[in-house]
């Protein structure tokens, strides 16, 4: 994928970091999920679409409600890793390669649509038209990001000079905080119906962190395998200086919509 306003241009593929994701992408804390459902997804019978699923992470994770989950995804690695996890966990999800703008879903077909770490990823007049018309009348769109804050903690701030290193066209340094405005994307399709921000702190084994970073954009889906392997000997050696658990700052940002169609 290439993408003019991320990375300079530069391409980049979440396909090359499948085995690391379905390994270490499932880092969404419990009480995210609880608000979601508090929000009213994920009821029983609900279905549910979930653009840019990558290897399933929320429809795994939200399974248990009783909703019925489709999971797409326009990388064909991605969606197969998923599909591996969702048998190994005796799980009934669909799975489809496309991409968000053109899903091929029948008029009316959701209840909820759902986009977890990656809406900046599409193209977001094409994408709400598509959201628009697979939603049923008064569906819901949850569009939801979970940020690491280097402004707050030193440790990521370190972490992301490190990928700078190797990767200096990488734009997804500098994180601060979300600062919500009312999207043009939304107008005529989408009302608000819940904005809701907090901070957490999610523990890491520097393990499962390192496989979390080696994943990202700025890393694992754009490096060549040469440079991923340098990245990741001298960040191991910076994740020696300390002996203390790791407990790293983030921000998650929910934004609910309603559909307006009648």
């Amino acid at each position: 994928m290439i993408l003019n306003h991320i990375d300079g241009g530069k391409a980049f593929d979440f396909g090359r970091t499948s085995a690391d994701y379905a390994r270490f992408r499932d880092i969404y804390p419990a009480d995210m999920y609880e608000k979601l459902i508090a929000l009213g997804i994920g009821k029983e019978g609900q279905k549910i679409l979930d653009l840019g699923s990558g290897t399933a992470v929320l429809p795994m994770n939200m399974y248990r409600t009783g909703a019925h989950f489709t999971a797409t995804d326009i990388s064909p690695a991605q969606v197969r890793a998923g599909e591996e996890l969702a048998a190994e966990r005796g799980m009934d999800i669909d799975f489809k390669v496309c991409p968000a703008e053109n899903t091929g879903f029948e008029d009316n077909s959701f209840d909820v649509v759902t986009a977890v770490q990656c809406f900046h990823y599409f193209d977001p007049e094409r994408v709400a038209d598509e959201i628009y018309r697979v939603l049923k009348p008064g569906g819901l769109f949850c569009k939801i990001f979970m940020d690491w804050l280097p402004a707050r903690d030193p440790s990521i701030r370190e972490m992301e000079e490190l990928i700078l290193k190797y990767n200096p066209t990488w734009t997804g340094a500098g994180f601060d905080k979300y600062r919500f405005t009312y999207p043009e994307w939304a107008e005529g399709r989408f009302r608000i119906h819940t904005i809701h921000n907090y901070d957490t702190k999610l523990s890491f084994s520097k393990e499962a962190w390192l496989g979390r970073v080696r994943s990202s954009r700025g890393v694992g889906a754009s490096l060549s395998p040469e440079l991923i392997s340098a990245f990741e000997r001298d960040y191991r050696t910076l994740l020696q200086k300390s002996d203390k658990p790791l407990s790293l700052q983030h921000e998650i940002h929910i934004e609910l919509y309603q559909s307006e169609k009648i």
